[in-house]
C-alpha cells in the first residue's frame, strides 16, 4: 500500500541541526529544509503546504518566534502545526511557545524517540 508521506519542513539556521532532525524522520515523512525564517515562511506557503514544521527559536535576522507569529497571521499557513526547538527549554519558553500558537516544544540535543512521538502524536 503507497500512502502519500506527510510533509514535516525543517527550519533551523544550523545545518548539523536539519542533519540530525532529518536523519530521524525521512524514514517515515518527506522532510523539507530551510536555514533561515525568511526561506522557512516561503517554502511554508507554496502547494502542497508542510504538514508540520519543526522551528528553531534562535537564528539571525527573523528567530522563530517572529515566524511562528508570521505563520499564525496568514491564512494560508495559519492551521499548519509548529513545534519549537529550542536549546532554552524552561517553563516561560514553553509557556511563550504556546501563547505563540506552537503545539510543543523540544529541547535540544533532541531526543530521537520524543521527537517521533510528539510529530506523529501531532499529525495523528
Amino acid at each position: 500500500m503507497n500512502t502519500v508521506k506527510k510533509i514535516i519542513l525543517i527550519v533551523d539556521d544550523a545545518p548539523a541541526n536539519i542533519q540530525l532532525l532529518s536523519g530521524v524522520l525521512k524514514e517515515t515523512y518527506k522532510v523539507k529544509a530551510a536555514t533561515s525564517g525568511e526561506k522557512g515562511l516561503k517554502i511554508a506557503e507554496k502547494t502542497p503546504p508542510p504538514d508540520l514544521i519543526l522551528l528553531d527559536v534562535v537564528m539571525p535576522e527573523m528567530d522563530g518566534h517572529e515566524v511562528c507569529r508570521r505563520l499564525k497571521d496568514n491564512p494560508a499557513t495559519c492551521d499548519i502545526p509548529v513545534i519549537f526547538v529550542t536549546g532554552n527549554i524552561s517553563n516561560e519558553a514553553e509557556q511563550q511557545a504556546l501563547e505563540l500558537g506552537a503545539v510543543a516544544c523540544l529541547g535540544k540535543p533532541v531526543d530521537s524517540s520524543s521527537l517521533l512521538e510528539i510529530v506523529e502524536r501531532t499529525l495523528s
